[in-house]
């Protein structure tokens, strides 16, 4: 079989590398992909929203499966671009990838279907969201309704510095036109909890829990950042609280989407606060998380590709979704400075050891070296019978690997060993 997988950083190479472990599949494109994915698959220098320039590649070099990873090609209708070039693809149409293209449509959703989230408004007009605000306390989540690569959040600890964050997304446009509406919701408290999950439209099956660590520096100190390092499972994440989860978020929320008209195919992942009254939805993405997939798909011991055609074929019920009971930890580094203003270009330099299990996200190659090319620069991945064993090894693999101005957390996953501790 031949695949294309549409986008180009660390959560892509974890798909990638995974996908290869089927023995059916003889070629693996990646458009456009990084200088590291080269070692794992065939770039191909086409942008992820470039969705006229993938069908034609598709057609012309016999696409016989597809998977679309990033939130603006799902958001911008490239899944039903390329299926209706004959393709098959995972992942929602632009229909269903709403419910996290517009965080509006997916609080209107839940509150619709009763689906717990915190409670919230939706504003156009910046004087309304102001007004609005002087009635509320602190802190106060604003959100940007649209697309902001993962960080169009802001956790306001006063009214007057939520008002500010509403002034940068509607008026500055610090999001552009996806701060156009802005949400505004109240701040809940408790751990977090990240469950990637695929479904075919009617069957969901969740995927091993995780825990992202967003902040830039230890201790979650620092600005907020497309993730520095995740953790699975998550131990704050009990059986108990899975059935309560199923019952009253996961199941719920597929059965809305049928219901409006728009079947959710391929992964949706649920953001979660899990509050002293039960677990809540903070977010919904429609797609993998980035670096989530990271320890996720290590721990998959069935054949991802397996599972892919069946949630576009909707035979999800029939398929084997299997994980490891072990634990993984992933070990961002990134360039200093990020996630604000850093340099590129440093050479990048690793152990054959740690290159096997390390994805890279922010890379370009040039006259055969490696180099960095972004903010996060590669995720570097260990998995282990245990949490404390994973964890362990992901750090002492990060000695294998050297660039200038590197930068990485040293406290991914002590959260969760102080939670098994307990």
């Amino acid at each position: 079989m031949k695949l294309m997988v549409i986008g180009g950083g660390g959560r892509e190479h974890a798909i990638i590398k995974a996908l290869k472990k089927n023995p059916q599949v003889e070629a693996i494109f990646c458009l456009p992909g990084n200088g590291g994915i080269a070692a794992d698959a065939t770039c191909v220098d086409i942008g992820a929203k470039d969705i006229e320039a993938q069908v034609k590649f598709a057609k012309e070099n016999a696409i016989d499966y597809c998977v679309v990873a990033p939130d603006d090609p799902l958001a911008l209708g490239a899944v039903d671009a390329i299926t209706a070039a004959g393709v098959p693809c995972f992942g929602p149409d632009a229909k269903a990838a709403v419910i996290e293209a517009s965080k509006a449509f997916s609080k209107d959703l839940m509150k619709k279907y009763g689906i717990p989230t915190a409670a919230y408004e939706t504003f156009t007009d910046c004087a309304a969201a102001c007004k609005y605000l002087d009635t509320c306390d602190a802190p106060i989540v604003v959100k940007a309704d649209g697309l902001a690569l993962g960080k169009g959040v802001i956790i306001a600890q006063t009214i007057e510095e939520a008002k500010e964050a509403v002034h940068s997304m509607m008026e500055d446009k610090m999001f552009g036109d996806s701060g156009n509406c802005v949400v505004i919701e109240e701040f809940l408290t408790g751990p977090e909890v990240s469950v990637l999950s695929f479904t075919d439209g009617e069957t969901v099956i969740p995927m091993v829990s995780s825990m992202d660590h967003k902040r830039a520096m230890d201790n979650d100190e620092g600005l907020n950042t497309g993730g520095m390092g995740t953790i699975a499972p998550n131990p704050f994440y009990t059986d108990d609280i899975a059935k309560v989860c199923m019952d009253t978020i996961f199941l719920p929320t597929i059965r809305a989407m049928k219901t409006e008209g728009r079947p959710f195919k391929g992964c949706l992942y649920f953001g979660l606060m899990l509050t002293p009254k039960g677990p809540k939805v903070i977010e919904y993405n429609c797609r993998f998380g980035d670096p989530e997939t990271q320890v996720v798909l290590p721990l998959l011991e069935s054949d991802l590709l397996t599972i892919m055609q069946a949630t576009t074929n909707g035979t999800l019920a029939d398929t084997e979704v299997k994980f490891s009971d072990g634990a993984a930890c992933c070990v961002v580094m990134a360039s200093k400075g990020y996630p604000a203003a850093y340099e590129k270009g440093f050479e990048i330099t690793m152990t054959e050891e740690a290159a096997a299990t390390t994805y890279v996200a922010g890379a370009v190659l040039k006259d055969g070296k490696l180099l960095t090319s972004g903010g996060r620069v590669l995720g570097v991945t260990a998995t282990a019978a245990d949490l404390k064993s994973a964890i362990k090894e992901a750090y002492r693999l990060t000695d294998g690997v050297r660039f200038d101005n590197a930068y990485f957390r040293r406290d991914i996953g002590g959260r969760a060993l102080k939670a098994l501790e307990g």
